[in-house]
C-alpha cells in the first residue's frame, strides 16, 4: 500500500489524493495543511499505527525497498520539504540535511506554537526519515528545534516535545548523544535536566 502510493499508483485514503498532487498542490497551502488530519500517515508512514485507519503500517518488505529505491526516497524529501514549508523552516543543504529558518518563520511558528498536535506530527516524520534511509536529516532538524526551544525561546510549546520525543527519535546513537548534550549545556535549571542519567550528565 505505502509503496503503491509513493510510486503514484494508488492515492491516499479517505482522501483519494495522489502522491504527486500532495507535492504539487498541498505546498503552501497552510489551512489545509493544518486542518486536515489524515494525509501525514500516508506521506510519512512508519511501523506503528497512527490516528487514519485506512492508512498503513509500514513493513520490511517496503522499508527495504525504500532504502534501496533512490527514486522513492527523492519523493519522500519532497514530502519532507512540503512539512518543513509549512512549519517556516527551510532546508538549505540536502547533503548534510541543513536547515534555516524561512522567510514566513514568524507566522509559522505561531501557528506551532497554537497547535500542538505539530509535534506529533514532526515526531512521526522523524522517526520516518530514520527508518527509510533519509537519516541524516534527522539530526540536523533536532538541533534546529533544541536551538529554537532552548535558546531563542521562539517555539515554547513545542520544548517538552522537542526533549522527550524529537531527541530520542535519532537512530544514530553518536548524533543524539550530541544532541543531548547540546540540550543539557542550554537547559535551565541544570539540576532539572531529566532526559540523561546524573551519572552521564557529569561527563557531559
Amino acid at each position: 500500500h505505502n509503496l503503491n502510493f509513493y510510486q503514484n499508483r494508488s492515492p491516499s485514503q479517505p482522501d483519494g489524493v495522489y502522491i504527486k498532487e500532495y507535492h504539487k498542490h498541498w505546498l503552501g497551502d497552510y489551512t489545509r495543511l493544518e486542518r486536515a488530519h489524515s494525509y501525514i500517515q500516508w506521506l510519512f508512514p512508519i511501523q506503528e499505527p497512527g490516528g487514519n485507519s485506512y492508512a498503513h503500517v509500514l513493513t520490511l518488505k517496503e522499508i527495504q525497498h525504500f532504502r534501496s529505491d533512490i527514486e522513492l526516497k527523492n519523493k519522500l524529501l519532497e514530502s519532507y520539504k512540503l512539512m518543513l514549508d509549512f512549519y517556516g523552516i527551510r532546508l538549505v543543504n540536502e547533503k548534510t540535511g541543513e536547515v534555516q529558518r524561512a522567510g514566513n518563520w514568524k507566522e509559522r511558528f505561531e501557528n506551532l506554537n497554537r497547535n500542538s498536535h505539530n509535534n506529533l506530527r514532526i515526531t512521526r516524520i522523524l522517526k520516518c526519515l530514520g527508518i527509510l534511509g533519509l537519516d541524516r536529516y534527522q539530526k540536523p532538524l533536532v538541533r534546529f528545534f533544541l536551538e529554537e526551544t532552548l535558546v531563542k525561546g521562539t517555539l515554547p510549546q513545542v520544548k517538552q516535545s522537542a526533549l522527550d520525543y524529537f531527541m530520542f527519535a535519532v537512530l544514530n546513537k553518536s548524533e543524539r548523544k550530541e544532541l543531548i548534550k547540546y540540550a543539557f549545556w542550554n537547559f535551565e535549571p541544570k539540576e532539572q535536566f531529566v532526559w540523561c542519567s546524573r551519572k552521564i550528565r557529569r561527563k557531559l
